[in-house]
């Protein structure tokens, strides 16, 4: 039996549990989209496409506010675009008005940080907007796959910063905290960079919206987790792709106050 290629989510996953791995990557039995996966998408969809504004005409005098009319306006097209995805949320309108808004003043909170770095490097560089904007804006949405490791993942965004390399993940999380998934996502990242350029990326992190950048230094004891974290993972999948094979491990995560897992009903872990 092959190895699989994994990413950094169903790593994630297997780790969480064995059992909803299998469900998912295995059987592959359908999932139920919710508002935090649609909205995430949204707000990514804005975050990609602001550096694709025209800036031409913006000013000394009015970038900020032209930069914050711009991701507004690309926060509402997309938000309109994702309109079917949304409707079979069956939300009512309170509720897409709260999660709009919600979203809203995250994208705005991330436009606020980075016209501040612009108006930094304007000043640090004596430059021009525009000048600064090309500098400032990274590699965005690429894709990087491992033959060697079996494993892929989309990098939303790869900063170049002189001779240094930054990437940098976007998310809606409400807790300001690199928790042992996001740290395996980054490590993952990571070693994908390196293996294709032959180069480390000195720092990786995680734009929090709601908050702001926290980054992680990159060195070996990173990529070690990596590496670790995808052999356990085809170790394992390698044996067999029976049920019986991926314990369940019940835990909060399989029904909470306001939700449950995707495959509770099938799964019934608690009798």
């Amino acid at each position: 039996m092959g190895k699989r290629v994994e990413s950094p989510s169903s790593i994630n996953t297997f780790n969480q549990c064995k059992r909803k791995y299998y469900y998912q990557y295995i059987e592959k039995l359908p999932t139920t989209p919710s508002i935090h996966q649609v909205r995430g998408n949204i707000a990514h969809s804005t975050l990609e496409n602001f550096y694709n504004v025209d800036i031409s005409s913006f000013t000394a005098e009015n970038y900020i506010l032209k930069f914050k009319e711009s991701i507004q306006k690309l926060f509402v097209h997309y938000w309109q675009t994702y309109q079917p995805e949304l409707k079979k949320l069956n939300l009512n309108r309170d509720q897409e008005q709260f999660y709009f808004e919600e979203t809203m003043l995250m994208v705005m909170n991330w436009v606020t940080h980075i016209v501040e770095d612009i108006s930094k490097m304007m000043a640090a560089k004596n430059i021009s907007l525009q000048e600064a904007f090309m500098l400032l804006t990274p590699v965005r949405e690429m894709e990087y796959s491992s033959p060697e490791y079996s494993v892929r993942g989309f990098i939303d965004a790869i900063h170049h910063v002189g001779d240094d390399v930054h990437i940098i993940d976007y998310k809606t999380n409400a807790a300001f905290e690199v928790k042992n998934e996001i740290r395996l996502q980054l490590a993952i990242y990571s070693l994908l960079y390196f293996e294709k350029h032959q180069k480390m990326p000195s720092k990786v992190g995680i734009f929090f919206l709601r908050h702001k950048l926290k980054m992680l230094s990159v060195d070996e004891e990173l990529l070690s987790l990596a590496k670790a974290e995808i052999g356990k993972i085809h170790t394992h999948t390698v044996q067999s792709e029976q049920m019986d094979h991926y314990p369940r491990h019940v835990n909060p995560l399989c029904k909470w106050s306001t939700g449950k897992c995707d495959f509770y009903d099938t799964c019934k872990p608690h009798g």
